[in-house]
């Protein structure tokens, strides 16, 4: 049997399900729920019903105890316990399951704080994008991405002083037709019920923010017609260039990336402008992308720079000063740390570490130090997108990208070399250390506007 949690929601034609997890008591909780009918045309949401709507007169509850019988019903009781101790691991405040059955599809959204948001004035209490996964991929892998992702958006908020809580959305499905106003109705609804602000991510285009802020729900922020300040891969590059120019500040004494050269992995919404940035000063640039029309567009439209394509296979061993990494995740593990030819790994792509928790994250940030690796997690300086997308969502068509970008010049460089300041002071990594800081806010009892960064 498949391991999946919607297994028993099939079965018993249930839509929705919460595993949520309180890591000051331990204590779990468990809902799983009929709400609405097999037939409910999602098209009509937010025009014949509302996210807070009454959508059957069958409705069904199971409580904690109900659920775990439920899944030992089923064979499935173990997997929940393996998905419940993901949540203490990483001390998450849970899943929110919703199943659309008429088209298979399975959102979920990853939640890891909501303490932010609590108070902030606004609908949305968590920010975090919407990725898509393909229909074959384990649950299990997608739980702890998803997982892993809502985590670095709580501490992303708190580095970009954002007042709201962090998550990540996926959605179990084929590719999307932009014209299935049932799929895009149901994301919609189930956006609007986890009072969640996003904004497309991985295997979803941007587009899709604008034909749900036309049709169903405003929540969606960075969509290519509407949005004020553009998507948020421009301001996303700006922020991890000018903390990599603090990062080597830290260690030479200058800013400066004169007579530096970098590899960059990825010039997709974020790499593209990241490349250019680095072509600024940089005297040479490996590239490499999964698409080789991609990797010589950009060689042509930097005429006169010293750019060479490499394999994609083997990019993250290049010889190199700065490795830049601005796609995928996962790249770097105790398998792949001792072959890295860099000095340093400052780029955007999330959850960069190979690691399932945040022990693990900091025992290989320990690991590339000792290589003589300079590395700052991730979500430290590439928190420029989530702040893009909060100045649109808090400002509207009123936002202006300059006052973005003073706000990025302002609390970025800074926090940066205030992090690798401290962590050496301290002797432990800037990745621990960075963990350390938000998480006085997250965790503890210590105010947003209190913190020092």
């Amino acid at each position: 049997m498949k391991r999946s949690l919607t297994v028993p929601m099939k079965a018993e034609g249930l839509t929705s399900m919460k595993i949520q997890y309180n890591f000051k008591t331990g204590v779990y909780q468990l809902e799983a729920r009929k709400e609405w009918e097999p037939d409910l045309d999602f098209t009509r949401y937010n025009k014949d019903f509302f996210a807070e709507s009454i959508l059957t007169d069958d409705a069904v509850y199971y409580n904690t105890k109900q659920v775990r019988e439920l899944f030992r019903k089923y064979d499935l009781e173990d997997y929940l316990d393996e998905v419940m101790d993901l949540l203490r691991q990483g001390r998450h405040f849970g899943i929110e399951l919703y199943y659309f059955a008429k088209k298979d599809i399975t959102f979920m959204s990853h939640q890891h704080s909501r303490k932010l948001g609590i108070n902030n004035k606004l609908h949305a209490t968590l920010a975090g994008g919407i990725r898509r996964h393909s229909p074959d991929e384990e649950e299990k892998d997608v739980i702890i991405d998803g997982l892993n992702l809502g985590r670095g958006m709580s501490f992303k908020d708190v580095a970009g002083r954002i007042p709201m809580g962090g998550c990540k959305q996926t959605v179990t499905m084929p590719p999307i037709d932009l014209t299935d106003m049932e799929v895009i109705g149901f994301l919609g609804f189930s956006i609007d019920r986890c009072r969640t602000m996003t904004g497309p991510d991985m295997n979803f285009p941007t587009e899709l923010a604008d034909v749900e802020n036309e049709n169903y729900s405003m929540q969606y922020t960075n969509g290519p017609a509407h949005s004020a300040l553009g998507e948020t891969g421009k301001p996303t590059a700006y922020g991890v260039y000018v903390t990599m120019k603090q990062a080597v500040k830290f260690l030479e004494g200058t800013e400066s990336l004169a007579g530096k050269s970098a590899t960059l992995v990825g010039l997709g919404a974020v790499g593209w402008y990241m490349g250019e940035h680095l072509l600024e000063e940089c005297s040479k640039l490996y590239i490499a992308d999964l698409s080789m029309d991609r990797c010589k567009e950009f060689v042509d439209k930097h005429p006169g720079k010293d750019i060479e394509i490499i394999p994609l296979e083997g990019a993250y061993y290049q010889e190199c000063d700065i490795l830049c990494p601005c796609a995928i995740g996962g790249i770097f593990s105790d398998e792949t740390i001792p072959l890295l030819k860099c000095k340093y790994i400052w780029g955007s792509a999330n959850n960069v570490l190979k690691a399932s928790s945040q022990e693990e994250e900091f025992r290989l940030a320990k690991k590339l130090q000792e290589r003589g690796i300079m590395f700052q997690t991730e979500w430290y300086h590439n928190a420029a997108g989530a702040i893009c997308g909060y100045f649109e969502y808090i400002y509207g068509q009123n936002a202006k990208y300059e006052d973005l970008i003073k706000y990025i010049d302002d609390i970025m460089p800074a926090a940066t070399f205030h992090n690798l300041t401290q962590a050496k002071e301290l002797g432990i990594t800037p990745c621990e250390n960075a963990y350390r800081l938000c998480g006085e806010v997250i965790y503890g009892d210590m105010a947003l506007e209190d913190l020092k960064l």
